[in-house]
C-alpha cells in the first residue's frame, strides 16, 4: 500500500514535507546541545559529589556538618538536572515524532495535523520546562556559592 502511495506522490510533494520537516530537525539540534550542555554539568556535579565523599572519608569527622550540607545541596542539583535532561530527551523524542508524522501524512494522504500540532505543542512544554528547572539549578548552585576564606 505504501509503495503504490508512494509511486502516485509528486517530486513536489515530498519537497514540501522536507520543508516542512527542517524546522523541526533544526530544533533537533538545538535540544542535542541543550543536552550535551546538561549532562556536561550533570558530570561536573557527580565529579565535585565524589570528591567531597572522598574528602568526608578521609577529614574522620572534623568537618562533617558543613561538608554533609555542601553535599546536601550537591544531591539537589544533581535531582534538577536529571529533570531537565529527562524532559529535554522527551521533548526532542516529541520533536522526531513530529518529523515522522508529517512525513507519514504525506505518504499515506491522511492529514494527522492535530496529532502533530499536540505532539509540537507538549514538545515545547516540556523543552520549557526543561530550561525553568536548569535555571533553579543555577540558582541553587549560586546561592550556595562561597566566595573568600573557608570557615575551618
Amino acid at each position: 500500500m505504501i509503495l503504490s502511495t508512494l509511486r502516485q506522490l509528486s517530486i513536489n510533494d515530498m519537497a514540501g514535507a522536507i520543508q516542512l520537516s527542517l524546522a523541526p530537525v533544526f530544533l533537533l539540534n538545538g535540544i542535542a546541545v541543550l543536552l550535551s550542555m546538561l549532562t556536561s554539568r550533570l558530570a561536573r556535579i557527580v565529579d565535585r559529589a565524589r570528591t567531597l565523599e572522598h574528602q568526608l572519608d578521609a577529614a574522620g569527622g572534623t568537618h562533617a556538618p558543613e561538608v554533609l550540607r555542601v553535599l546536601g545541596n550537591i544531591r539537589r542539583r544533581a535531582r534538577l538536572m536529571n529533570i531537565a535532561i529527562t524532559l529535554s530527551t522527551f521533548s526532542a523524542l516529541l520533536v522526531a515524532l513530529v518529523v515522522a508524522l508529517m512525513f507519514g501524512s504525506a505518504l499515506v494522504g491522511v492529514s494527522l495535523a492535530e496529532l502533530v500540532g499536540l505532539a509540537f505543542i507538549i514538545s515545547m512544554l516540556s523543552l520549557v520546562g526543561a530550561l525553568v528547572t536548569f535555571l533553579i539549578e543555577v540558582r541553587v548552585a549560586t546561592a550556595a556559592l562561597r566566595i573568600g576564606p573557608s570557615k575551618y
